[in-house]
């Protein structure tokens, strides 16, 4: 299954219904849906708001593809190179969130509500994201 998005934030609202079609066509069990949402959005919204800072229409995409205990998630835009794994900002989450700094906290959601998470940078130009969940 595929999602087909535009660096819009309006493009934002797209989600929950796709994540439900995800749900229904895998037969994932419905609690799965709001951490999946959470997730998504977090990831989504990262590419819209800092992928393509000279902006200008864009398109990038979310794939989905399940194995057999896996749903995986490829989230693909040819914005400006960012590896959030390793470039975002370290959250610390002992600090009340008024002391914390900005940035950083939607990347530590996604890896703290998925299995295993990875990017890479393709020769095409292409951030690719890649986030795993045992379903």
């Amino acid at each position: 299954m595929q999602l087909l998005l535009k660096n819009d934030i309006s493009q934002v609202a797209l989600l929950p219904d796709f994540i439900d079609q995800v749900c229904d066509s895998y037969s994932i069990d419905p609690t799965l849906n709001f951490q999946l949402n959470l997730v998504l959005e977090e990831a989504v919204v990262n590419v819209i708001d800092y992928a393509y800072p000279e902006g200008g229409e864009h398109t990038f995409s979310l794939d989905v593809d399940k194995t057999a205990d896996m749903l995986i998630f490829t989230l693909k835009d040819d914005g400006l190179p960012f590896n959030p794994l390793e470039q975002a900002p370290e959250v610390d989450i002992t600090l009340d969130a008024e002391d914390r700094a900005i940035g950083g906290l939607g990347i530590f959601l996604v890896q703290q509500m998925m299995d295993d998470v990875e990017y890479q940078r393709t020769p095409e130009g292409e951030n690719v994201l890649v986030m795993k969940k045992k379903a």
